[in-house]
């Protein structure tokens, strides 16, 4: 079913004030940390975790919430979140090396979570103004073919800069040879390149942040993402998952296992394809264990 238009208009509030927190510091000087190796993390990562944290506490009272910057250290902590049936992941900040390196490419991401699925997600580009939201229905999967209910059960729109919306479908290119594979910038695995020729992807584009690089997939602008190291988290896929699938495509790990949330473990341990659909099973076979 549609989420209900008022918590979409909830979540678009939340991210978009989020969004012109984090410009506000992009404006301005500011220090990167380092939370652990090649881990940067700077105020306005802080403070939009605040900010969405704070916001989601008053508008969804009771409901879960994992965010980058606030989760808990203690496994049982974790573990008594993601028993809810509803759990938010938030990324207040995705793509924080590339905010760094004032490239643009970074985006506020917010994910729900239904019975340990993906079902709605908010992804804001702050430097465009744009704001990419979609829905699925949590009990298929990932997989879009032979999803379950009519087509209220899955959507996707942008809303521009101007608060005008359009509907999102991702693309309809079915040989790799004519497709657009777009891949990490900031973090290149050493078995990605092998894969992709053994994909015969026809054009390979680099970006930061996963939202960004999911995000050209819902807009046609590319046909499929592969990541296959282990460091993405969650927060990092919730929110694109449930858009990507709502525009269409399809959203799993490397072995062709849907995202399970409700677990304590919040990494993405066998990488993930984020594809158009018709390129999913071709990206899975280039995967697969030689």
């Amino acid at each position: 079913m549609r989420p209900d238009d008022r918590e979409i208009a909830e979540l678009l509030r939340i991210a978009r004030a989020a969004s012109d927190l984090v410009m506000e510091v992009y404006a301005t000087p500011f220090t990167v940390d380092l939370k652990g190796p090649d881990d940067p993390v700077t105020q306005a990562d802080r403070r939009a975790n605040t900010l969405i944290c704070r916001a989601l506490e008053a508008s969804f009272p009771g409901e879960g919430i994992l965010a980058e910057e606030s989760v808990p250290g203690e496994a049982a902590a974790i573990r008594a979140v993601v028993r809810h049936p509803r759990v938010f992941y938030v990324d207040p900040l995705d793509g924080t090396r590339e905010f760094a390196d004032r490239n643009g490419d970074f985006a506020v991401m917010i994910g729900l979570s239904v019975a340990g699925r993906a079902a709605l997600g908010v992804l804001v580009l702050p430097t465009t103004g744009e704001a990419l939201v979609g829905w699925c229905p949590p009990e298929d999967g990932g997989d879009d073919e032979g999803a379950p209910g009519g087509p209220s059960d899955r959507g996707a729109f942008l809303e521009a800069a101007d608060g005008s919306r359009h509907p999102l479908r991702v693309s309809s290119t079915h040989r790799p040879a004519e497709a657009t594979a777009v891949i990490s910038r900031s973090h290149p695995h050493p078995s990605l390149t092998p894969l992709l020729e053994r994909l015969g992807v026809g054009r390979v584009v680099s970006c930061g942040s996963v939202g960004v690089k999911v995000a050209r997939v819902v807009t046609g602008a590319a046909d499929l993402y592969v990541h296959t190291g282990v460091g993405a988290k969650h927060w990092d896929s919730c929110g694109p998952e449930a858009v990507l699938r709502g525009a269409g495509g399809r959203f799993s790990d490397l072995r062709g296992a849907p995202i399970a949330y409700a677990t304590e473990d919040l990494g993405l341990r066998h990488g993930l394809a984020a594809t158009n659909g018709a390129l999913h099973d071709a990206v899975l076979a280039a995967a697969a264990p030689r």
